[in-house]
């Protein structure tokens, strides 16, 4: 009988110490932390981007929502056209590819050339979370697993903290070109780690169009990719317009906003790594307390308005919430499909980055039809959705790691 080489070939029994995770896992991180980070760099320059190039602040926007919108579509067609190559010439590739849709922007003569690099910056947002958010599983053992998964999508978090409001300093010091000029130099450093450090990621089988549709009948993976869509679009449209919302307590003027908003990113670190470690474990637990901590402070962020101490609180609440939804959510759809791991994460990149512009998009026509407050009570509902959602999903709980990791 043909027997299969072991794609993960650093994994023999003594390649290092039980519960070290390898530097391929951080290099992996640190390819989610450029796609973020790339994807968000427009917010912290809009303006100056917008005078530079003549356009208007709603136009520039656009700089942010492209990408997201074609995310959405590569996350389930860049693994299908890929289908047979080696994971890591896949992420590789990626990479150079972002670290020339940043030159491309750092050098656009105008608004047109930049809007065709922010497509290109799309299409490497989608591949990568489509390819990487399920690698956490193949580069570790499987007690490890849950660990891994948490750090790679650390990327996220961390991108919020240190990235975006670095090149945001960097832009305002020097100018917006020179903020993607360093992130394209950045991202071809991480393409040179990937390659040193990532061991060969055979396709585990050929992806077709046909996989996603027979995958959607499984009850437990609907319900995961059912509880990405009503938490990601309600955080967003809340979170888009959490500044004005916070700049109406009293004593707390706009340069206080700023502050309490790194506040907010730290905390979302610490979410990510609770909430990595809870749903390892139990994701349906994990997902319970973070639908129910979201809905709770969101709705109560508007009543508490009037307290600065209340409203500090909330937001630290709310970090600390999100930044687990990822992860969990990552960790039930891996669960729900063990068999289809990167078919799974396709449809869960693909859902996720659609719910990105779905709640962008919601939140702007709430906000601008019934007030900024209003958006708070669309975010809460739909994570009130969510955790109706989490809670009808009973019998056996798809959220055994060991299951995820080995399946």
């Amino acid at each position: 009988m043909k027997t299969t080489p072991d794609p993960r070939p650093e994994l023999a029994p003594l390649a290092r110490p039980q519960g070290f995770l390898p530097l391929s896992v951080l290099a992996v991180a640190a390819t989610t932390f450029s796609v973020v980070t790339t994807e968000m760099l427009p917010v912290g320059l809009l303006t100056s981007l917008s005078s530079g190039l003549g356009v208007s602040d709603g136009t520039a926007g656009l700089t942010v929502t492209l990408p997201g919108v074609v995310a959405a579509l590569a996350a389930l067609l860049l693994p299908v056209a890929v289908r047979r190559a080696d994971r890591r010439t896949v992420l590789c590739a990626l990479m150079v590819l972002l670290a020339a849709a940043n030159l491309l922007a750092a050098l656009a003569p105008d608004f047109g050339v930049l809007l065709g690099a922010r497509v290109l910056v799309g299409i490497c947002i989608g591949g990568v979370w489509a390819v990487a958010a399920g690698l956490g599983v193949r580069l570790v053992r499987a007690e490890d697993a849950g660990r891994a998964t948490t750090v790679i999508f650390s990327g996220i978090a961390v991108a919020s903290v240190l990235g975006v409001p670095a090149g945001t300093f960097l832009g305002e010091l020097a100018g917006w070109r020179w903020a993607f000029a360093v992130m394209a130099a950045f991202a071809l450093a991480v393409a040179g780690l990937l390659a040193v450090l990532l061991p060969p990621l055979p396709a585990s089988a050929a992806l077709r169009l046909g996989t996603f549709p027979g995958l959607l009948r499984g009850a437990r993976l609907r319900a995961g990719l059912l509880v990405v869509l009503f938490l990601v679009t309600g955080h967003f449209a809340a979170y888009t317009y959490v500044r004005p919302v916070l700049e109406r307590v009293p004593d707390l003027g706009a340069g206080p906003v700023s502050g309490l908003l790194l506040v907010y990113g730290v905390a979302g670190i610490a979410g990510n790594f609770a909430g990595g470690a809870l749903a390892a474990r139990d994701p349906r637990r994990a997902l319970l307390a973070i639908s129910a901590g979201l809905a709770a402070v969101v709705l109560l962020l508007g009543p508490a308005g009037g307290s600065l101490p209340a409203s500090v609180a909330l937001l630290v609440a709310w970090g600390l919430a999100y930044g687990g939804v990822s992860v969990a959510t990552q960790q039930w759809v891996l669960a729900a499909a063990p068999r289809a791991r990167e078919a799974a994460s396709a449809l869960f990149a693909g859902v996720f980055n659609a719910a990105i512009a779905l709640g962008a998009l919601t939140g702007g026509l709430v906000a601008d039809g019934f007030g900024t407050t209003r958006v708070l009570w669309l975010g809460g509902g739909l994570a009130a959705l969510a955790l109706l959602v989490v809670a009808g999903a009973r019998g056996r709980d798809p959220g055994n790691a060991k299951g995820a990791a080995t399946g």
